[in-house]
């Protein structure tokens, strides 16, 4: 299905947040995700359903200042 990661369409076989942070080899600590404008708890990111057209914004975090 296509999806939207950072406004770039990308093609996913993901069918929730966990799933698609495997896929994209995220790590375990330091990253957050929004489905849509809503941020959503890692610990809800195995029942969150990716569905066509979904907008998802993955955010690092990174070190320094």
């Amino acid at each position: 299905m296509k999806i939207y990661i950072n406004n770039k369409s990308v093609e996913t076989g993901a069918d929730t947040l966990a799933a698609l942070a495997r896929e994209l080899n995220l790590p375990d600590r330091g990253v957050a995700m929004a489905l849509g404008t809503q941020m959503v708890q890692r610990n809800l990111w195995a029942e969150t359903v990716l569905k066509e057209d979904d907008s998802v914004i993955i955010i690092k975090a990174a070190c320094g200042g």
